[in-house]
């Protein structure tokens, strides 16, 4: 198992050892795998996927058969959802005991089904090879997903003959398809028809590396775009033509849009009115060709690779003298729109009271983070506020809870960063109820002497808390936590440094201070327990 996975090019494990599975972790950090033990299969399993998109080649989980096995499907459904390769390798129950009870024995290939792309029991060592190569090809071939492999402990620990073995070669990295020239020629003529153009770019441009060809088709056409919440950093966020401070202004209004390599789901409000235009033409560009005319007809389909159809575009444009004008009155209506947001929270950015608001904090947080940082956010108001607060400078650099919105991603998230990026600054901002499911892995983030900086925004609450709770919490809102708690003693607790700060006054010394320290760090910022987002024209979730 280790031999075939290294040669597949997967290089990051992450798991929890135990009966059946502790020998292939042993043997995995003998062929050069790098293994990371963590406190909680789901923080393992969100990681592994994490590196998939980071790498381009799936990171793998490894956990013990049965709840091991339950623990780890977050990750898997985590990472179908958001398109990211893994593999998930349980362990299982002794073949021959199959149906007798035995320790732990669960249908683990059943389960875990509906959340991959590939899933099959391994029935004998020889065939070990084989299915890795399977699932490495099944996790990164057209668009990425979580695959998972049932090792029973008797195939573990069985032998085979040598010459039954056969490794395949290293699966290639998937084929670059392009669309049809005439699919490009019509979808730049829809592109020529609009009044207010709009790109959204999403993170498959960030998986299919097109960051250059992206940047030289917005600066080629002068068309305005929005990035997914992912796909922050194809283009750097503070790019004239972005235009995230007027989101929602400019979808409600765009009346062609070239879509690519984002889904009109939820994030994206289904592309239906009143969130859309009810009008809007749509280029779709997608690997997927069932993801074509989701929720809303495309006029025109680009199925492929992203990286190869925006390049097949910027060739096309060569012949064509065509420049969305400066001087339009769209771009001056989302000009005026991105003035009117901020200057709308300007006051909670100047707010000097205690305890701080979001806004307030991040105007600390943000010049604070390095250039060349991964930036994780989870959370509600912690991510969301954070999405428009925190700029993104280059591609697959942010992470956050992504089309499964996943609370109890971040600390995985963290792991498979400072993993596969040591030499660059991880930074996680996190809300105080998101840093619970998974604020144990700071124990591993510590033994593995990772130099992460964690800030939790603490308002005591799933979304919003109290200023104190009450004796009786059966009488509370059941969304109320601990009121001030010291996530940054946990921290101190395995060996990092912890920061906490209840005036905004102190907040900048203390970033500082965690940026200066060697390892790990958390700043514990308390915030108002009804602090909260700027006043929304729509409810949360609507269409």
């Amino acid at each position: 198992m280790a031999r075939a996975l290294k040669d597949q090019g997967v290089e990051y494990m992450f798991g929890i050892v135990g009966f059946p599975v502790h020998p292939i972790a042993r043997a995995a950090q003998k062929v050069g795998i790098k293994f990371y033990g963590c406190r909680n299969e789901q923080a393992a399993s969100y990681a592994a996927g994490a590196v998939g998109y980071m790498t381009g080649r799936p990171g793998a989980c490894l956990v013990v058969s049965g709840p091991g096995v339950v623990h780890g499907l977050s990750g898997l459904a985590n990472a179908k959802e958001n398109c990211w390769p893994m593999i998930l390798i349980g362990g299982a129950s002794p073949v021959k005991q199959n149906g007798m009870g035995a320790f732990q024995e669960e249908r683990q290939v059943m389960i875990a089904t509906p959340f991959c792309k590939f899933a099959h029991a391994v029935e004998a060592p020889y065939r070990i090879p084989f299915y890795v190569e399977m699932a490495v090809r099944n996790s990164i071939y057209g668009r990425p997903g979580a695959c998972y492999l049932d090792m029973p402990d008797d195939i573990i620990l069985g032998e085979a003959e040598e010459d039954t073995l056969r490794f395949p070669g290293r699966c290639a990295d998937p084929p670059r398809i392009a669309a049809p020239q005439e699919y490009i020629d019509q979808a730049l003529n829809v592109l020529r028809t609009a009044k207010r153009p709009l790109v959204i770019v999403g993170k498959g441009m960030a998986w299919s590396g097109a960051e250059e060809e992206v940047r030289a088709f917005i600066e080629r056409t002068g068309v305005p775009f929005l990035a997914s919440p992912m796909g922050k950093g194809v283009i750097d966020d503070r790019h004239p033509l972005s235009v995230g401070a007027a989101r929602s202004h400019a979808l409600q209004e765009a009346d062609v849009i070239v879509l690519m390599g984002a889904r009109l789901n939820w994030i994206m409000h289904f592309g239906l009115p009143p969130r859309f235009n009810k009008d809007v033409r749509i280029v779709q560009l997608d690997i997927s060709p069932e993801a074509i005319s989701q929720n809303v007809p495309a006029e025109v389909a680009l199925v492929g690779d992203g990286k190869a159809i925006v390049g097949q575009m910027n060739r096309a444009l060569e012949g064509i003298e065509w420049f969305y004008p400066k001087d339009t009155p769209w771009h001056k209506a989302i000009a005026e729109k991105s003035a009117a947001n901020a200057k709308q929270i300007q006051p909670m950015i100047d707010d000097e009271s205690a305890p701080t608001n979001y806004y307030r904090a991040f105007r600390d947080i943000s010049p604070w983070i390095p250039d060349n940082a991964i930036i994780i956010g989870e959370g509600a108001n912690t991510m969301d506020i954070g999405r428009t607060q925190m700029p993104n400078n280059s591609p697959r650099t942010r992470l956050d809870a992504g089309s499964y919105g996943t609370m109890g991603v971040g600390m995985g998230f963290v792991l498979a960063a400072a993993a596969v990026h040591p030499d660059r600054p991880i930074v996680s901002v996190s809300g105080d109820s998101a840093i619970g499911f998974s604020g144990m892995e700071m124990e591993t983030v510590c033994r593995h002497k990772m130099p992460v900086k964690i800030v939790v925004l603490n308002n005591g609450g799933i979304g919003s808390g109290a200023a104190e709770l009450p004796d009786n919490l059966q009488e509370g809102g059941p969304n109320l936590l601990t009121v001030g708690a010291r996530y940054d003693k946990v921290m101190e607790a395995f060996g990092g440094k912890g920061y906490f700060v209840t005036d905004p006054k102190d907040l900048k010394a203390a970033l500082d201070g965690a940026m200066a320290f060697k390892g790990p760090a958390l700043v514990n910022v308390q915030l108002h327990h009804a602090a909260g987002r700027k006043p929304q024209k729509f409810g949360w979730h609507t269409s």
